[in-house]
């Protein structure tokens, strides 16, 4: 007889009792950080972590304040070499770290996200060039045939994991149109952006992380041959603007270095990785709340934008990302000194009661539904995000067309999450449909 794979049991939410029982860094917290996020919110709302040191912001208005204020707070110190989040934890492994880049590959510069005005201001023009308005309405058509595709593709089997059939291949097959990279080839650009967005999540073991930087380099020489095809033989495509066009203020196009970095940072994990991760919870929403699947099947042109941005709100892609002290700065009553990193909890802010009522709730009806922290706010707000929207837009829309009811697959899964200090992601998402 053949041996069956025992059921799996879902993760049970971890309730810390107090201040004391917050790791950020453990699996069992990131399952469900939201009890974590309200006790921060309510208690300390900037407080520093004892176990990274980083100050933690919590509530939503300071959060704001904290991202609109570019003269305090800025990513300076990371450009200047004084590391990112990761490097904060352990610089003498982020050395060997940078050695390994450098003799196997490409050190990656300082990220668009990780440059400070005027240096990001420059560097953004190319990008928002890159992301008009009429080119992301360009790809919408684009976009709707590829989730269509992919909804139809599984529609007669009954089931289907959405995460692996859905919510992971439609923002790769995206943005590799975009950049020019064939369809056959996003698994192998998973397997690297999953490498870099655990290095990312900041709870590898350095063998871990060496590996991470491995599949890094490894990416970097896939790309690189495409770099210098496209300097020679330019074309419509993203990339071909990302390799080719001057920037005026530095008299020159990005470097290999910082093309690597904007490749696997920015485009592929940005472009991809935040937006799989929303649509997946999208659909884990849907079924979660019955009442929200009714009204997106009764009227999907009245409610699916306020559903958009609650999946958003409620289940932040991006959990939080880091800003520097210039100066020694005072925030709700905690001096933060010159040089400390500040951690910036996008989903602990989205939801605040003091900005939301009903913050736990999946409101179709919630009044001005975007004004969330979800992309961020400021000069670093995400690039990304009207194309993002597009995305969850038709992976919904063709979800909400062909089927008529979904359940949780029963037994197959335990909605367990990749570690991750930054992002909230499942592992897989089992459902079972009619149509």
């Amino acid at each position: 007889m053949a041996e069956q794979t025992p059921p799996k049991v879902p993760y049970a939410p971890v309730t810390p009792e107090s201040l004391d029982d917050i790791n950020f860094l453990s699996a069992d917290l990131q399952h469900c950080p939201y009890h974590a996020y309200k006790m921060l919110r309510e208690e300390a709302p900037v407080w520093q972590d004892p176990i990274t040191g980083f100050y933690v912001v919590t509530r939503f208005d300071d959060l704001r304040s904290v991202l609109l204020n570019t003269d305090a707070f800025n990513n300076g110190a990371k450009a200047e070499g004084q590391g990112g989040s990761r490097e904060a934890l352990d610089a003498d492994r982020a050395v060997r770290m940078r050695a390994l880049y450098e003799e196997k590959g490409w050190l990656p510069a300082p990220t668009l996200a990780g440059r400070d005005d005027p240096n990001h201001k420059e560097m953004r023009s190319m990008f928002n060039e890159a992301f008009r308005p009429k080119r992301i309405e360009a790809m919408d058509p684009f976009v709707e045939a590829t989730a269509y595709k992919l909804v139809d593709a599984f529609l007669d089997d009954g089931h289907c994991d959405w995460m692996q059939q859905m919510a992971v291949p439609l923002p790769l097959i995206v943005i590799g149109k975009q950049v020019g990279v064939p369809e056959e080839d996003i698994w192998q650009i998973k397997a690297w952006t999953d490498a870099w967005v655990q290095r990312l999540g900041m709870m590898q073991t350095e063998e871990e992380e060496r590996w991470s930087v491995e599949m890094e380099i490894e990416a970097q020489h896939y790309f690189q041959p495409k770099f210098e095809a496209l300097r020679k033989n330019p074309d419509d495509s993203l990339l071909s603007d990302m390799v080719n066009r001057v920037i005026p203020e530095w008299g020159r196009p990005l470097n290999d270095n910082e093309l690597h970095a904007e490749m696997m940072a920015d485009t592929f994990v940005g472009g991809s990785e935040t937006t799989t991760n929303a649509i997946a919870y999208g659909v884990k929403l849907l079924i979660e709340n019955p009442n929200a699947w009714d009204m997106l099947k009764s009227d999907p042109d009245k409610y699916m934008r306020n559903f958009i941005e609650e999946v958003l709100r409620l289940e932040s892609p991006v959990q939080g990302l880091f800003r520097w002290a210039k100066n020694d700065f005072e925030l709700q009553g905690v001096t933060i000194p010159a040089g400390a990193m500040l951690n910036v909890r996008y989903a602990a802010a989205n939801r605040d009661g003091a900005e939301f009522e009903n913050p736990e709730a999946l409101d179709l009806e919630r009044d001005k539904p975007g004004r969330h922290l979800a992309f961020g706010s400021g000069i670093h707000h995400c690039l990304g995000a009207p194309l993002a929207r597009r995305e969850m837009h038709w992976s919904f829309r063709a979800l909400v067309d062909r089927i008529d009811s979904m359940q949780f697959a029963p037994g197959k899964n335990d909605f367990k999450q990749a570690p991750n200090f930054a992002l909230r992601a499942l592992e897989a998402l089992h459902i079972e449909f009619t149509v």
